[in-house]
């Protein structure tokens, strides 16, 4: 059942395009794709729900996007979030609560007194819902490119008061990728399985995940499958041991208990090259699924385990 609901959420929230540096209008000098007054507020924002008004600085924001809620304390306004949904477990010590962002309650994000509230999509239309009660939302859905997710930073920062620190972030994350990117070198034709479940559900090179990782210069064995028009096919163990990929990536680690030595003991798995060479890398799901300012980081993970390496 727990893989069902996976990809469900990834259905809900990695399936949907983001057209938000196009259809943004750049006129504030932070590029965050807003109008922005001279005094900073009001701010008018051009989000996937639609503009957006935020009239004046928010003190009470609700985050009902993990992601969102990472962005939000990285550029320095944690201390303007008063609560978040039951997902958002990062950084230590935000005011996590029963909130859920995949079935909003309106009741109950109301009972916070919010001043703007942010998701990761419109569900069940919670933007026409909180805007009778005077309350903005703005919607963040899940990058496509990691130029859509500083967007989206420098959105937040526009809505939240925080240009500077938004752009701050979005700095220091692009001098991290950089710094990985610059220090890495990929053994030629080095490929990979990313594993979203232990059913075999995998995210091809075209999906945030897919052009992250295809930036050290690996390539990604779900593409062969992703011809149907899925970002997101369901492979075959028997298609996996074919392709014999130099690395596997484990994204459930967390929810499914998936290990290199549970990898090593499915039937066949133990002749490919990722299990021979002790080339199965643990992620964590959380940073794996958010296209947050914890990007970084994973990728430097994948990176140190790559890095310089040979698959024979």
């Amino acid at each position: 059942m727990f893989a069902n609901l996976r990809r469900a959420a990834l259905a809900a929230t990695c399936l949907v395009p983001l057209a938000l540096a196009g259809a943004c209008s750049s006129t504030s000098s932070a590029g965050t794709g807003s109008t922005v007054a001279a005094g900073g507020f009001p701010v008018t924002l051009h989000a996937s729900n639609g503009v957006v008004q935020v009239p004046k600085r928010p003190t009470a924001v609700i985050s009902l996007s993990p992601t969102a809620t990472e962005m939000l304390y990285a550029m320095g306004a944690g201390h303007q979030v008063k609560a978040v949904d039951n997902d958002s477990n990062y950084p230590p010590g935000v005011p996590m609560t029963q909130l859920s962002g995949v079935t909003p309650n309106v009741e109950a994000i109301l009972a916070y007194q919010p001043d703007l509230v942010v998701t990761a999509q419109d569900t069940t239309g919670l933007t026409g819902h909180l805007a009778a009660a005077g309350v903005p939302v703005l919607a963040l859905p899940a990058a496509s490119t990691l130029d859509d997710a500083y967007a989206q930073i420098r959105m937040l920062g526009a809505a939240t008061g925080n240009v500077g620190g938004a752009q701050a972030e979005v700095s220091s994350m692009q001098a991290k990728i950089h710094q990985v990117l610059a220090g890495t070198h990929v053994p030629a034709h080095t490929t990979y399985y990313y594993e979203l479940d232990p059913t075999y559900y995998s995210a091809t090179s075209s999906t945030f995940i897919g052009q992250v990782l295809g930036l050290l210069g690996l390539h990604d064995i779900a593409d062969a499958a992703g011809g149907a028009g899925s970002q997101y096919p369901q492979l075959s163990g028997e298609s996996i041991i074919a392709a014999d990929p130099s690395y596997i990536f484990l994204a459930d680690t967390k929810c499914c208990g998936a290990t290199p030595q549970t990898v090593a003991a499915r039937p066949g798995w133990d002749t490919i090259a990722a299990v021979r060479l002790g080339h199965v890398v643990n992620l964590d799901d959380d940073v794996a699924s958010r296209w947050g300012p914890r990007i970084a980081e994973l990728l430097a993970q994948v990176a140190a385990a790559v890095n310089g390496s040979s698959t024979g």
